[in-house]
């Protein structure tokens, strides 16, 4: 449940990136089907409350995640194969499993045959051993046999086109300032670790991956066939790169303002910042249309270009854009390098102790890469045909208290208060799947070359995003696939998205009380609906466009309610002494706490004064905090909570219930909880 990040470029590099098959643990496998067989019943669908999963021996008002989730945390822990499992996996479990019938099905039919032949060859363990490292040979010796830097420009244009992030990303985005057409951006990207500060912090959370970062770089580097020797110096040019890049690389608490990351120049003047990279010949050899104006997300990070570029020997270049291919490559890789892969990635960087199934990588690259081809038959067996109007429904609940909200906020002063509704009412809904369906025929897949068809997959998508620029946007599009288990909202385009993979149980469920699906999925559509007014969103106009359309009385009184959340949420624990970042999870904290009151909002409105009796011995409105908490339940490996302190804009599970319940007087009337219980906090924070 998040925003689109305002300041994330849609990078044709990125978009490739996010589509292979991801090197984290919680992705990438390696085991055979055999292991798994298609008969085995796939998970049963879970309830959207589940009386099971409480702990009752804890009072609501002490710790009430631990009462809504107690039980199912003392019953779920987390797999070997996982580095975190909570409610949302048990639904993308179910998922996966009906998307693995799917593509079984097309793999053995005939039918839909682009996604049947992409997951045949991804599954053909024998065939990626055999294949050993001539997926990847050709541009390996390409990048071994550059002489000179005159050469690079048009080798990071190949290596972007085949989804390998290097150097910077370079793609198409929406103009900030004229949200009706779409430009061309370049970004910061081109790093192995997961955030700057892995490279750049002495503290011992991040010293101990960099020191185990080198060995396994090497090790990747003698498995393509270099000397122990030339491994290790290669190994050491790519943390020197990479922590050149990083030191110039805005931090992410930073990024989250959109004004830092937009910068709009003539496409001419980008030599200045980095003279010793030939632009055009980039843009010629990546396939770009005429671009005259280009937005730089962070001017700063392309002079750290120009010094990496220009300072740093060929030798050392070549071994860090072998390095990107080969780290890109390796989930289709053969098992030598996948294994190697998940030993840092998975093991060292989350915790996770065992690869996960093949087939279960296999379905995330197709959704990845065909995720509309695969999308449009998983909704055909998952997602009724009333669907759309049952959601559209709740939507309509949700948007009628977030106005009455808006209406009667106290601090809010009334020329903001009517430019708020107007972008309320602005807000466009999409539910469950495109009105119209991507179409990848263009795209040659092979029941024999893995490798081959993420490639062509990435170039594909290269090709797509380009073709974007210069022309009006596209507001139909979708930026997740259907059966994706989560939701966002776009600000460039004041829309809410919700794909029909969120749209089931425990989210959603007919059979279910309307208390418990206000506090599940009412709440994330609350959630989403308020990203337009956090402390990103509300930057954005109802057109999509940046623009204050704030008094300076009522902007001063925001950001005093949202250091609020930031100075509440900074002071959790997210493990051991790593505490959250209050201001990285500022937009997703606000949304959670106003998600939750107009979910609340809603469900009065709809019992309209009638009084239900109880339903597991709980009220309606107990059952909504209730509905809300344990969609939330999840264990974590310590490692993965390290590194989403680090990189997560989203809060864990148990801050999530806790930190917003302690907001709510409406909670602590539910429950009857006393003043100065540890879940009703003295000064609660509110924005909406």
């Amino acid at each position: 449940i998040e925003r689109r990040d305002v300041t994330a470029l849609i990078l044709t590099t990125l978009a490739a990136v996010a589509a292979a098959p991801a090197p984290c643990a919680e992705q990438a496998t390696t085991s055979a089907l055999r292991a798994d067989p298609i008969d085995k019943p796939a998970p049963k669908p879970v309830p959207g409350f589940d009386v099971n999963a409480l702990d009752q021996s804890v009072n609501a008002c002490t710790d009430f995640y631990q009462f809504a989730c107690g039980g199912w945390l003392a019953h779920n822990p987390v797999p070997a194969d996982r580095a975190r499992y909570g409610r949302f996996d048990e639904l993308q479990e179910r998922n996966q499993a009906a998307l693995r019938g799917i593509l079984e099905k097309a793999a053995s039919s005939g039918a839909d045959r682009q996604i049947g032949d992409y997951y045949t060859a991804c599954m053909d363990e024998k065939g990626i051993e055999s294949m050993g490292l001539r997926p990847v040979k050709a541009t390996l010796d390409r990048i071994t046999g550059l002489k000179s830097r005159s050469e690079l420009a048009g080798e990071v244009a190949r290596l972007h086109t085949q989804g390998v992030d290097v150097l910077f990303g370079f793609g198409s985005q929406q103009d900030f300032k004229d949200a009706s057409k779409v430009i061309a951006g370049v970004d910061q990207a081109g790093l192995g670790l997961p955030d700057r500060d892995y490279y750049l912090k002495d503290e011992a959370r991040f010293a101990d991956v960099r020191k185990q970062y080198v060995p396994h770089v090497a090790r990747m580097f003698e498995l393509a066939g270099d000397t122990h020797d030339a491994a290790l110096l290669g190994a050491r040019s790519v943390l020197e790169v990479e922590t050149a890049l990083a030191r110039a690389s805005l931090d992410r608490v930073r990024r989250r303002d959109p004004a830092n990351v937009y910068h709009l120049i003539r496409t001419s003047e980008l030599g200045a910042l980095t003279p010793a990279f030939a632009w055009d010949e980039y843009f010629s050899a990546v396939g770009a249309p005429p671009v005259t104006e280009i937005n730089v997300s962070w001017p700063d990070f392309f002079k750290g270009v120009q010094s990496v570029v220009a300072g740093t020997d060929i030798g050392a270049l070549k071994s860090y854009l072998r390095w990107q291919t080969l780290h890109s490559a390796a989930p289709l890789l053969p098992a030598a390098f996948v294994n190697e892969n998940f030993a840092f990635y998975g093991k060292t960087l989350t915790g996770a102790k065992e690869l996960r199934p093949r087939w279960k990588r296999c379905v995330q690259s197709v959704d990845a890469h065909l995720g509309e081809a695969l999308g449009q038959r998983y909704v055909e067996v998952a997602f009724g045909a009333d669907g759309k109007e049952r959601m559209s429904k709740m939507v309509a609940a949700l948007e009628g208290a977030l106005q009455k909200d808006i209406r009667d906020l106290p601090w809010m002063t009334d020329p903001t208060r009517r430019q708020a509704l107007v972008k309320l009412a602005a807000i466009t809904n999409k539910i469950g799947y495109p009105d119209r369906w991507r179409d990848y025929r263009a795209i040659k897949i092979a029941r024999n070359d893995a490798r081959g068809n993420a490639e062509r997959a990435d170039a594909f998508e290269m090709r797509r995003q380009l073709a974007k620029i210069g022309q009006p946007v596209d507001s139909a599009e979708w930026l997740m696939t259907p059966p994706t288990v989560n939701a966002y909202y776009l600000a460039e385009q004041n829309n809410i998205n919700f794909p029909a993979g969120i749209l089931q149980p425990p989210f959603f469920e007919r059979a279910m009380d309307d208390a418990v699906n206000f506090g599940a999925v009412g709440s994330v559509i609350g959630h989403e609906l308020t990203h337009g007014f956090d402390d990103q969103g509300r930057k954005f106009a109802a057109n999509g466009n940046l623009a204050d359309w704030w008094t300076a009385e009522d902007a001063t009184e925001f950001e005093k309610r949202a250091t609020c959340f930031a100075d509440q949420y900074g002071g959790y624990a997210a493990a051991g002494d790593v505490k959250l970042n209050g201001r990285l999870t500022l937009g997703e904290n606000t949304a959670d706490n106003g998600g939750v009151r107009i979910a609340y909002m809603a469900l009065v409105d709809t019992l309209a004064g009638t009084r239900p009796p109880l339903r597991d011995g709980f009220t309606p409105e107990q059952r909504l905090f209730l509905g809300w908490g344990q969609i939330w339940c999840q264990n974590e490996t310590e490692e993965s909570a390290r590194l989403r302190a680090q990189t997560d804009p989203h809060s864990p599970g148990r801050y999530r219930v806790n930190g917003v319940v302690s907001n709510m007087p409406e909670f602590q009337k539910a429950f009857a909880c006393p003043a100065g219980s540890p879940m009703v906090r003295e000064n609660a924070c509110r924005v909406w």
